[in-house]
């Protein structure tokens, strides 16, 4: 509250308050700005300080309501009427409506997973009024729910219906949302900075926040990313003094950061990361999956972890493709990402045809997990007779490049290495399992048999049957060598003392943050 000083009788003006900064060092830079076409985190985390949802997931993974007021369901389960909250509003002042709703579901459907399989089972999406919309499903569906309020990528955010008509192979250009913060496009610098100013006119609901749910309070006045290739830099920035919030520093960076009275080093996502060697299937040699699951054979978790993680501490062997301690992780099929012996992984891929063919590892030199995780599997493919051509880049770059499904020689890809959050892949839907080549993710397998054990789980209706189809979507990616898993290990985040109200949860939120 500003009051007036009096000086010897005389008093003076109120003085104009500070203008408040979240300083954040993020993960990665910048490129793709829009949500619904790219899964990078990077951008999954922009378009959670623009962008709003309708539903969200709480700490307990529970969905709750968030742009959504009332709903309810017809007792068939086929019918779902929505209606949304007051005073929702564009970042240019239009209100948000059913129209805009539809939209943009309309589109995430056509890109996510969980969107795919919701959007199969729907008759019509149609506006009752401007604040009150319905599903008509086909057939009864026991998530609909958990899809509309997804945690990460890719997330259904709610865009103005101009928007949400783009193309979704196409990206956005208009960046306006209804979330508590306002993208600033003319201070938006590629490669170094990017600012977020506070949403005067967003109404939080009035709930403690939650993971992704609950009260979403704008606490500063500007949220401003900067972008540091070198993590010593950024380290030595944080510091210093000159950055508030590093967002995953390298485990070895933590350990001296921790030393540091005034920096607090903690895990803030209790399911931490899955590491993932992604192959394209279009393209040979991976083309085959006797070659995909030969390489798979080569990898050993233990080895990818100790270079990219180092401290045990922060890692353990994953054998399931849903992260271990979860309700879904068992170990069918298994054994291939388990064989971790480069002279049987060496006899697979003669048995398989390799047959020379060079294999274009992308590697994002600028996120040393990724680059470690890269560096690795070239080592592991030379080794059981594969000709390598590992290609430097920026992470930006590769998510660009990723989403090419040209030959090499015209700028394809044969590998990338990243991770999901566990939350992303701790059940069928995540489109990381696709077997669908149209609409799945990059990489591209086919499998008619993983798309029907996917759609049969959307269904299912008690833990034991989830559980057993699980197993058995599991088996198929293992069958075909979707992907290699590198394991499941845990990034800290660093801070500086005087900031305070972090949530915790697999996604970093810079709402509730505040700085003293």
């Amino acid at each position: 509250m500003l009051v007036p000083l009096a000086f010897g009788g005389m008093a003076t003006a109120p003085m104009a308050s500070a203008e408040t900064v979240l300083r954040v060092i993020p993960h990665a830079d910048l490129k793709n700005l829009d949500p619904i076409w790219t899964t990078a985190y990077i951008s999954r985390n922009h378009g959670y300080l623009i962008y709003d949802t309708l539903f969200a997931m709480d700490d307990q993974f529970k969905p709750q309501p968030q742009m959504v007021d009332t709903w309810e369901t017809s007792d068939d389960g086929m019918t779902w009427t929505f209606t949304l909250r007051d005073g929702l509003m564009f970042h240019d002042g239009a209100p948000v409506t059913s129209e805009d709703v539809i939209a943009s579901l309309k589109r995430w459907g056509a890109r996510d997973g969980m969107g795919q399989q919701l959007m199969g089972v729907m008759g019509e999406m149609t506006a009752v009024d401007d604040k009150t919309f319905k599903f008509q499903l086909k057939e009864p569906y026991g998530l609909v729910l958990e899809s509309i309020g997804k945690i990460s990528s890719n997330v259904p955010f709610i865009m103005p219906k101009r928007v949400a008509e783009t193309d979704p192979f196409e990206q956005i250009t208009d960046y306006t949302g209804s979330g508590p913060f306002v993208f600033s496009a003319d201070e938006w610098v590629p490669g170094s900075k990017v600012v977020y100013t506070k949403n005067e006119n967003y109404k939080p609901r009035d709930e403690e926040p939650s993971a992704a749910a609950g009260g979403k309070v704008a606490k500063v006045d500007k949220v401003i990313w900067t972008y540091f290739p070198d993590q010593t830099t950024a380290m030595n920035a944080l510091m210093a003094g000159e950055i508030d919030f590093f967002e995953q520093p390298t485990n070895d960076l933590a350990e001296v950061m921790k030393s540091n009275p005034d920096i607090v080093v903690e895990v803030n996502d209790p399911l931490g990361n899955i590491g993932f060697a992604r192959f394209n299937s279009l393209l040979p040699p991976f083309d085959k999956a006797d070659v995909r699951r030969a390489a798979i054979m080569a990898m050993d978790q233990k080895d990818y972890l100790a270079a990219a993680i180092g401290n045990e501490e922060f890692w353990k062997t994953c054998y399931s493709v849903y992260p271990c301690g979860t309700p879904l992780a068992n170990d069918v099929g298994s054994e291939v990402m388990e064989t971790a012996d480069k002279e049987k992984a060496k006899a697979a891929l003669e048995a398989a045809g390799y047959d020379g063919t060079p294999v274009v590892i992308m590697q994002p030199t600028d996120v040393p997990v990724l680059s470690a995780f890269s560096l690795v599997t070239a080592e592991a493919l030379r080794d059981i007779g594969m000709e390598v051509d590992l290609q430097a880049m920026d992470w930006a770059t590769l998510t660009s490049r990723r989403a090419k499904r040209d030959p090499v020689s015209e700028g394809g890809w044969n590998m990338f290495h990243t991770w999901w959050i566990g939350a992303d892949v701790i059940d069928p839907m995540a489109i990381a399992f696709s077997g669908n080549p149209d609409k799945g993710w990059f990489g591209w397998p086919t499998d008619e048999e993983l798309e029907k054990a996917r759609a049969d789980f959307a269904v299912a209706s008690t833990l034991e049957e989830k559980q057993e189809i699980a197993k058995k979507v599991q088996e198929r990616l293992w069958a075909i060598g979707a992907s290699g898993q590198l394991g499941q290990f845990f990034v800290p985040v660093a801070y500086r003392n005087n900031v305070k109200g972090l949530i915790k949860s697999p996604v970093q939120f810079f709402w509730n943050m505040s700085v003293d």
